[in-house]
């Protein structure tokens, strides 16, 4: 079968299959390098159809396709809407820890014997090596990663697990991949980028304005006011909505404050047995459930599309982390509010939350260890007696600097000419020491978005490198008619032309806000810096 790139193929591919009588510019970009076999990187806001970016070139493309996703929620929905459709095409089956071993052997039969097009499974079970060879045997021609943000460091939902998937991607054959977010800043896209080891990338980001959603943003000088604006909303608007604390314990007092106010919630935090977590997941999905206080645990996989409002009771992390969690709002196209209640003191919090760096000691000692002989995460976890999540993570900074590399059967071991121990593990802390500057200029970003006069849709979108020339006019500085255009020729430097400084080195330029310009420095982050500054010193030179 020859492989069209044709726009006309895809496009009758989702009508006969899913009844699409359209397909928008970025989803076309993206599945035209599917279908050419290239690695792509795909950045497109919640309810933008980024599932169809993978899901029709495969069903044109002879070969089964790999789906690894984060959770097994998600994973359910996406296979129930597949198999809904009653396509031989689009048959989805799964191998997870919810399946049986002979629920799991006649799913990997079905894809074998070509009763099935998707494979769906969790990056545990392929770091199986019997899992890994049965699923290599399969030549699947497509991998897939949703919610691929959480492989990044820099990810809000960042988890280990995910770390090692482009070595397991090599481990089954190496077929094209492509990756989905609804959110990457430059920053976490590289990072997708170097850790799925992805080859000449497309990378496509694009419409991650929400005109439906309208952004308001209030300074609170006490809690009793925060409360008051928090009431205010809810009175207003009976509709389902999400509210997002920084901690377990807020969400667990929250809740119960509001239902005693006659305000009947729920709260959902990380620290909660599976089932329960379950249970409420299900429950607001039904419209069971319609205020959920709720910590970054909650929300990703919830496709429920009547959400009408996000609250933020306190500063997120990021506007990485703000900008996935208010996505949750308005998927059903109708118009939806978020609004975000801060106080200074919330950056205290995120930067207690952002926690220390690593143990020299426990790099070295660990550098040691796989130096002296290959090993599995499990001996070295038994050898160290270091948590899983520490572990992934202190591995993580030591291949970053050379010392540690994957190796055949699930083992870890040394590269050639890697550093000594010691050495390995200064640079390995020099680069945490990068890592936490660049997080805490995240937060400081979040706190200029807050605290900005001008459009929040434009500071938002510079954040992840796009750029507005016109106001958004769907935010409360809009209305208010602080807000100015954004022509991206305020400045000494074009929008996004590389620059460096003598001192933090190489950046991007984000965008210009009065007399201020944001830059994104590779080693320390985002910076705010004075325009007449900038020029009258020479501060920064075209690079």
């Amino acid at each position: 079968m020859k492989l069209s790139t044709h726009s006309t193929t895809l496009r009758r591919a989702a009508r006969s299959l899913f009844g699409w009588t359209q397909l928008r510019p970025n989803q076309l970009a993206a599945m035209r390098a599917v279908m050419k076999r290239r690695d792509a990187l795909v950045v497109l806001p919640t309810g933008a159809g980024k599932s169809a970016i993978y899901q029709i070139p495969a069903s044109l493309i002879p070969g089964p396709t790999v789906v690894i996703s984060p959770l097994l929620a998600l994973q359910q929905d996406q296979i129930a809407a597949l198999n809904e459709r009653q396509r031989p095409e689009l048959r989805a089956v799964r191998v997870s820890s919810n399946e049986s071993a002979s629920q799991q052997a006649e799913a990997i039969a079905e894809v074998r014997e070509g009763r099935a097009e998707f494979l769906f499974i969790t990056p545990e079970q392929l770091a199986n090596p019997d899992r890994m060879a049965e699923v290599r045997e399969l030549a699947p021609a497509l991998v897939a990663i949703d919610e691929a943000h959480c492989i990044s460091a820099w990810g809000h939902d960042f988890r280990p697990d995910y770390l090692a998937l482009g070595h397991l991607i090599e481990g089954i054959g190496r077929p094209p991949v492509v990756a989905l977010t609804a959110t990457a800043s430059p920053p976490v896209r590289d990072d997708i980028i170097a850790r799925l080891r992805l080859r000449d990338a497309e990378v496509v980001v694009s419409g991650l304005d929400r005109p439906n959603l309208f952004l308001e943003v209030a300074h609170c000088p006490t809690e009793d006011y925060r409360w008051r604006r928090l009431i205010a909303l809810l009175r207003d608007d009976g509709r389902p909505g999400i509210i997002y604390v920084p901690t377990r314990r807020s969400a667990e007092e929250l809740a119960a404050r509001l239902t005693d106010a006659g305000f009947p919630s729920k709260y959902y935090h990380g620290g909660m047995p599976n089932g329960q977590r379950n249970e409420l997941h299900e429950a607001f999905l039904a419209d069971q459930v319609p205020i959920m206080v709720a910590t970054s645990a909650f929300g990703m996989g919830i496709d429920k599309p009547n959400i009408a409002w996000v609250v933020h009771m306190a500063l997120p992390d990021s506007p990485d982390s703000y900008f996935q969690e208010i996505g949750r709002a308005g998927r059903d196209g109708e118009p939806a509010r978020v609004l975000l209640l801060w106080r200074a003191e919330d950056v205290g919090l995120q930067r207690f939350f952002s926690g220390g760096l690593p143990n020299v000691t426990e790099l070295q000692e660990l550098a040691a260890l796989v130096r002296s002989k290959p090993a599995t995460k499990k001996d070295l976890k038994a050898s160290t007696g270091l948590g899983p999540r520490k572990l992934a993570q202190l591995l993580a900074l030591l291949e970053q600097v050379g010392a540690v590399e994957p190796r055949k059967k699930q083992r870890l071991g040394t590269p050639r000419y890697a550093p000594q121990p010691a050495d390995a593990a200064a640079a390995a802390l020099a680069e945490a020491e990068r890592q936490q500057a660049v997080t805490r200029s995240r937060t400081d970003m979040m706190r200029a978005f807050a605290e900005t006069s001008g459009c929040r849709g434009q500071a938002l979108l510079a954040y992840f490198g796009e750029q507005m020339t016109e106001v958004c006019g769907h935010c409360d500085n809009c209305h208010a008619g602080t807000s100015v255009a954004d022509d991206g020729a305020s400045g000494p430097f074009p929008v996004h032309s590389q620059v460096r400084h003598p001192e933090w080195g190489p950046g991007m330029v984000l965008n210009y806000e009065e007399d201020r310009m944001t830059v994104l420095f590779d080693e320390v982050g985002y910076k705010t810096l004075s325009v007449p500054v900038v020029s009258e010193q020479g501060l920064l030179t075209l690079s």
